[in-house]
C-alpha cells in the first residue's frame, strides 16, 4: 500500500505524574510492525528506549483534546502521546491504524481458527518444552477435557426428584471447577509470543464459557423453584431450598492468572460474617422512621477521588474486562472491579446534589414566576459540580435494595437571597467552617433546615427514590431515577431515566425536571466525566419553561463541559434569560433587560451535610452498610474491599431468591409506587393539605 511507508518525527510522550510530558523521537517501522522511540533524533542509531508491537494493538484518539492519542498494545503496555496539532495527530493515527490492521490480519491468516487448533497449556512454564503444540486431530474441547453427558436417544427425560437435584448440583460444581481451570490456564499464558492470553479466540472462549455457566445457573434455579412449588404443601414452614455458589462475576477472573481464594467461613473477618448474617430486610421493621435532625452532626468525611494509582496499576484488569464487553451492552448486571469505586453510595451522591441549600431555598423567595423559574435553573445547573468528587471518573456503590440514606442541611436565614437584587458574596471554605460552628449556637428560628431521604426501591431495574423538603419555606422535591449503563467502546454511558418534581406550596407551583446523561470517557487512560443531552424544566401553571443543553466535546476542538440554555414564556414564546458556560466552572446568565450575572462554581460556598454517626444508623443506612468497603478503600486494601463488597452482593442475591421462592413481594420503607414513578410516603404537599383541611373543619 502507498500508505505503508515508514514515518518518523517528534511527539510528546506521557511518562508519569512526576515527570509528565516529554518530547521523544518516534519511528513507525511498517515492515516489522513496530512503534519505536528514542530520546532524540541523534540517538536513532542506538537501541530504542521503547518498542511496541502493533499487531493486535488499539489506536485511540483521545476525547480530552484534539492533540492526544493512545496506543494500547496487545501486551497491555500503553503509550499516551500528543502531537503538535489535530492534523499531525490524524496523520499519525491513520498510519498507525493501517500498520496495525496489516500485521493483525497477517497473524490471522497464519493461524487457523481455534476449532481446528489445540494448545498444550500444560507445557507452559517448562523451560525445555515448546510453548505451543499443534495437533490437528485434537480440538479445543478435547484438549481442555470439558466433559459432557449425552442422554440416550428416544428416552423421555424423567421429572427430577430431590436426589436428582443433588446430582445436578454436583455436576454444576464440577463444571464450575473445570471452567475456573480453563480461565486459569488461559490467563497463565505469556503476554507476548506466538500464543498469548489476549488471543482473540481465547478471549471469546473465556466470555462464552462464563456466559454458559451463568445460563446453567439460571436453569438450575428454575428447576429449584419448580420443585419448591410442587412440594409446597409438604415442606415445613420456613424451609428454603439452598442455592449453589454465587454466579461467576467478572471481577473473579481479573487477577492476571492468580487463583481466587475463597477462605473458609471461620477465617473470614467478623465484619464479613456480619454482612452476610444481617436479617432479611422485610423481617426488619419496614415502618418509616422519623429522623431527628438534632441527632445529625456536621459531616467530616472528605473523600476526594483524585487517586490515579489504582487505575494505572490495574490497566490489564480493565483490558480483560473490555475484551468481554460488546458495543451497546447493558452493564447493569456486570460486576465491575472494586478499584474503580468511589467511597460513597449512589444514594449519597444524589444528596450531594443538594450541597447549595441556600440556592435551593432562594427559589421560592422569587417575587415573580419568571424569577422563580430562573432561580430554579440557577440552582439546577450548580448542583452537578459538587455531585462529582474530583476529576477522576469513578463509580459510586450500587445501592442494595432497601438501602437508605438520610441527611440534612442547616442554613442561616440571613444567608438566603430574598429578592432578585440580593447577590450574597461567596464564602471561602474557612468562612464556611466558621459559619457551621456559629450555627450550633443559633436558635431554631435563625436557620432553615432542609431534610433529605433516599431509598433504593428496586434492584432490577435499579431505581432510586429521593426526597428533600424545607418545611419552613413550604417547598419540597421528589424524584425517582433509573440508571441505565451501556458500553460505548472507549466510553461508558449512563442514562438517567426518571422524573423530578419541585413543589413550591406557597405559590401552588410545580416544576417537572429531568437529569442529563453522564459519560465516563477515556476509560483506558485517565477516565473523566462529562454530561450530555438536552433536558427540559417546565411549570404548567405559570407557562414558563427552560431548555438546557449539556454539550459533549466534539472530536476536533471545542470546550469541555459546555452548557447552554434559555428560559422562556411559552404563551408569548419570549426568551427571558439565556445561560452559557461550563457546568463545573463559570456560568453566565443574561437577562432580558440586558443585565449579566456570573456564577463561579469553584468559589461557590458548599454547605456540609449533617449525618447521624454510624453507630446510630440502622443496618441498611448507606454509610453503615458499606462502612467496611469504604474503610478498606481508604486503606488501599482492594482485596479486602472486594471481599466485603462480594459478601453484601451475595446476601442481596440470597434475599432475592428467598422472596422468589416464597412469593413474597418487596416492601419499600419510604416510597410508594404511583403509576410509573415513586413518591415519598408523606410529602409536604399532603401534610399541608391535611392541616388545611383540619383547620377548615375546625372553623
Amino acid at each position: 500500500s502507498d500508505h505503508m511507508e515508514n514515518i518518523y518525527g517528534y511527539l510528546m510522550k506521557y511518562t508519569n505524574l512526576v515527570t509528565g510530558w516529554q518530547y521523544r523521537f518516534f519511528v513507525l517501522n511498517n515492515d516489522a510492525g513496530l512503534l519505536e522511540y528514542f530520546v532524540n533524533e541523534q540517538s536513532r542509531h542506538l537501541k530504542p528506549r521503547g518498542t511496541l508491537q502493533l499487531a493486535g494493538a488499539v489506536i485511540s484518539p483521545s476525547d480530552e483534546d484534539s492533540h492526544t492519542f493512545t496506543v494500547n498494545a496487545a501486551s497491555g503496555e500503553q503509550y499516551k502521546l500528543r502531537a503538535t496539532d489535530a492534523k499531525e495527530r490524524q496523520h499519525w493515527v491513520s498510519r498507525l491504524q493501517i500498520c496495525t490492521q496489516h500485521h493483525t490480519e497477517a497473524i490471522g491468516k497464519n493461524n487457523p481458527p481455534l476449532k481446528s487448533r489445540s494448545f498444550s497449556l500444560a507445557s507452559q512454564g517448562s523451560g525445555n518444552s515448546p510453548g505451543v503444540q499443534r495437533r490437528p486431530s485434537q480440538n479445543a474441547v478435547s484438549f481442555f477435557n470439558v466433559g459432557h453427558h449425552r442422554l440416550p436417544t428416544g428416552k423421555r427425560v424423567p421429572i427430577l426428584q430431590p436426589d436428582h437435584l443433588v446430582d445436578v448440583r454436583e455436576m454444576m460444581s464440577q463444571a464450575e471447577g473445570q471452567q475456573r481451570d480453563l480461565i486459569r490456564s488461559i490467563e497463565c499464558l505469556p503476554v507476548s509470543g506466538h500464543l498469548t492470553s489476549l488471543d482473540q479466540d481465547l478471549l471469546m472462549l473465556k466470555a462464552t464459557s462464563m456466559a454458559t455457566m451463568n445460563c446453567l445457573n439460571d436453569c438450575f434455579h428454575i428447576l429449584q423453584l419448580q420443585h419448591a412449588s410442587q412440594q409446597k404443601g409438604s415442606l415445613p414452614a420456613g424451609t428454603t431450598i439452598s442455592w449453589l455458589e454465587p454466579k461467576i462475576s467478572l471481577s473473579n477472573h481479573f487477577k492476571n492468572g492468580a487463583a481466587q481464594s475463597f477462605p473458609a467461613e471461620i477465617n473470614k473477618p467478623a465484619s464479613v460474617r456480619e454482612e452476610q448474617s444481617i436479617a432479611e430486610p422485610c423481617q426488619l421493621t419496614r415502618e418509616p422512621e422519623e429522623i431527628n435532625p438534632d441527632e445529625e452532626l456536621e459531616d467530616i468525611c472528605d473523600d476526594k477521588e483524585d487517586d490515579l494509582g489504582a487505575v494505572e496499576e490495574q490497566r490489564s484488569v480493565i483490558l480483560h474486562l473490555l475484551s468481554q464487553l460488546k458495543l451497546g451492552m447493558d452493564l447493569t448486571r456486570v460486576v465491575l472491579p472494586t478499584f474503580i469505586l468511589e467511597k460513597r453510595s449512589l444514594l449519597e451522591m444524589y444528596a450531594d446534589f443538594m450541597s447549595h441549600p441556600d440556592l435551593f431555598i432562594a427559589i421560592t423567595n422569587g417575587t415573580t414566576p419568571e424569577e422563580r423559574m430562573i432561580r430554579f435553573v440557577e440552582y439546577y445547573l450548580t448542583s452537578f459540580h459538587e455531585g462529582r468528587k474530583g476529576a477522576i471518573a469513578k463509580k459510586p456503590y450500587n445501592p442494595i435494595i432497601g438501602e437508605t440514606f438520610h441527611c440534612s442541611w442547616r442554613m442561616l436565614k440571613s444567608e438566603v437571597a430574598t429578592d432578585a437584587g440580593s447577590n450574597l458574596p461567596a464564602r471561602s471554605p474557612s468562612e464556611q467552617v466558621t459559619l457551621s460552628k456559629d450555627l450550633e449556637g443559633q436558635t431554631e428560628l435563625d436557620y432553615y433546615t432542609v431534610k433529605f431521604v433516599a431509598e433504593q426501591v428496586s434492584h432490577h431495574p435499579p431505581v432510586s427514590g429521593f426526597y428533600a423538603e424545607c418545611v419552613e419555606r413550604k417547598m419540597c422535591v421528589n424524584a425517582h431515577v433509573w440508571t441505565k449503563s451501556k458500553f460505548l467502546g472507549m466510553s461508558i454511558g449512563v442514562t438517567m431515566v426518571g422524573e423530578g418534581l419541585l413543589s413550591l406550596l406557597e405559590h401552588e407551583e410545580q416544576y417537572t425536571f429531568y437529569l442529563p446523561c453522564a459519560y465516563a470517557r477515556s476509560i483506558l487512560t485517565v477516565p473523566w466525566v462529562e454530561l450530555g443531552g438536552k433536558v427540559n424544566i417546565n411549570c404548567a401553571k405559570t407557562g414558563y419553561s427552560a431548555s438546557i443543553n449539556f454539550h459533549t466535546k466534539p472530536f476536533y476542538g471545542g470546550k469541555l463541559h459546555r452548557v447552554t440554555g434559555e428560559v422562556k414564556q411559552n404563551t408569548t414564546n419570549t426568551v427571558v434569560c439565556r445561560v452559557q458556560g461550563e457546568w463545573n466552572s463559570v456560568l453566565e446568565f443574561t437577562y432580558s433587560n440586558g443585565e449579566t450575572k456570573y456564577v463561579d462554581l469553584t468559589k461557590l460556598s458548599v454547605t456540609r451535610k449533617r449525618v447521624r454517626p454510624i453507630e446510630k444508623q440502622g443496618p441498611f443506612e448507606s454509610r453503615r452498610l458499606w462502612q467496611h468497603v469504604t474503610e478498606s478503600l481508604r486503606d488501599g486494601d482492594i482485596d479486602k474491599a472486594t471481599e466485603h463488597k462480594r459478601a453484601l452482593e451475595e446476601r442481596q442475591r440470597n434475599e432475592e431468591r428467598l422472596r422468589a421462592e416464597t412469593e413474597t413481594p418487596w416492601c419499600t420503607k419510604y416510597f410508594l409506587k404511583e403509576g410509573d414513578g415513586w413518591v415519598y410516603h408523606k410529602p409536604l404537599w399532603k401534610v399541608v393539605s391535611a392541616v388545611q383541611a383540619q383547620q377548615t373543619d375546625t372553623n
